[in-house]
């Protein structure tokens, strides 16, 4: 087996893109629930998109990282 490329994201992306696509929350109740502003959130659940869409068109693994102190 290959070894594959990672892609990584942080459990702050990942938590945007559960409350966007797992529980149907729109942005700005997204936003609340994660204590951020709109313009915030959008910014991280489109950093994760962007992730995502890396690792399912070009084969790569997905890691789920802790966020840094400075990601806040």
């Amino acid at each position: 087996m290959r070894e594959l490329e990672v892609v990584e994201l942080t459990t702050e992306e990942i938590e945007a893109y559960r409350l966007r696509h797992i529980n149907d929350m729109e942005q700005q109740e997204a936003a609340d629930k994660m204590h951020t502003s709109q313009s915030t959130y959008q910014r991280i659940l489109y950093s994760a998109y962007k992730k995502i869409a890396d690792a399912l068109i070009n084969g790569k693994a997905i890691k789920i990282i802790k966020n840094s102190d400075n990601e806040k």
